[in-house]
């Protein structure tokens, strides 16, 4: 898998990244094995993972993997910090107002200490990328540069990111603090990313690092015959999401993909990752897989190339008019 430069920082890549967002829920431990050791055959380097992914589950499944079937020294580890856990109020008794506890929380005293944790779980010295997870208005940016400055001297973190910024955030941080790379939602359905985030980030040096390239599985076209019983849009806790985007705009383009797929004999899956691949900026895209069936056909897209008439005229009927 070829290897690509985040930004312009020292860090390279594949320009695939695994995510293990499913680890722990939707995907065990013996299903997350075979994933990890066929994506790192097939030269892949960059694994995403979160300390909230499978509440908490897809972390120690990796923990396990690391040094039994896959070195350390093989792998790009992407994780992050700022995000905490949601308080659920008490099940019985009068009803009691929402805990005042912030679901987001950058402070120097929560990064560290959720990095320490990370660090501590994964039985690593170091993550490759650590990520702050989401914009905090309540934290001094001074203070979320300085800890990043930190962290990176300490050795404990060899690049830093962001997760969840938008356009002027990333522009505000990355002016006084050291980010290399930075995920953003980047999809045929989802090209807003165009507009002012690339633009920030390419001003900044700072590598785009595509999340959702595959629009929760809707530009895979499993949802153009209706909502599958195994699929996120069957799930209740992500079906009003996938339903949601089901509209006219994403019905042309799953059937341009479709029509592509079919001329290149590959599968849309393969095209829609492809032409993500190869948009200006792209450092690399974080795909996750149920299973190993999923995971060979996303492994398939790294040797696709996409004709420029089909990449063009995938520009053209994803483009937003309004």
């Amino acid at each position: 898998m070829e290897q690509r430069t985040v930004g312009r920082s020292g860090l390279r890549v594949s320009r695939i990244g695994l995510a293990t967002h499913t680890w722990g829920s939707n995907t065990d431990a013996d299903e997350a094995a075979v994933q990890l050791v066929a994506f790192t055959d097939a030269g892949g380097t960059l694994v995403d993972t979160s300390p909230a992914y499978g509440g908490g589950a897809a972390q120690r499944i990796l923990a396990d993997l690391l040094g039994d079937l896959v070195s350390r020294d093989d792998l790009v580890l992407s994780g992050c910090a700022g995000v905490l856990p949601r308080i659920s109020p008490a099940p019985a008794g009068p009803p009691a107002p929402e805990p005042a506890r912030p679901t987001v929380d950058t402070s120097r005293r929560t990064l560290l200490r959720q990095l320490d944790r990370t660090l501590l779980e994964l039985g690593t010295d170091y993550l490759d990328i650590w990520n702050v997870a989401a914009w905090d208005p309540r934290t001094p940016l001074d203070e979320v540069a300085a800890t990043l400055e930190y962290v990176v001297r300490s050795g404990r973190v060899r690049y830093a990111g962001v997760r969840g910024f938008g356009a002027w955030q990333l522009a505000s941080l990355a002016a006084i603090a050291p980010i290399a790379a930075a995920q953003a939602p980047y999809s045929l359905l989802a090209r807003g990313t165009e507009s002012a985030f690339l633009p920030a980030a390419d001003h900044h040096g700072v590598g785009l690092i595509a999340s959702a390239p595959l629009a929760g599985g809707i530009l895979t076209g499993k949802y153009r015959d209706g909502v599958p019983a195994d699929s996120r849009g069957a799930d209740e806790a992500t079906a009003a999401e996938i339903r949601h985007r089901l509209d006219e705009r994403a019905t042309r383009v799953v059937d341009a993909l479709v029509t592509a797929a079919d001329g290149l004999a590959t599968s849309p899956l393969a095209v829609a990752l492809a032409w993500i691949r190869d948009r200006p900026g792209v450092s690399s895209m974080i795909v996750g897989a149920r299973d190993i069936g999923q995971l060979t056909g996303v492994l398939a897209a790294e040797a696709l190339e996409l004709p420029r008439a089909i990449a063009a005229a995938l520009d053209d009927v994803s483009a937003r008019t309004e």
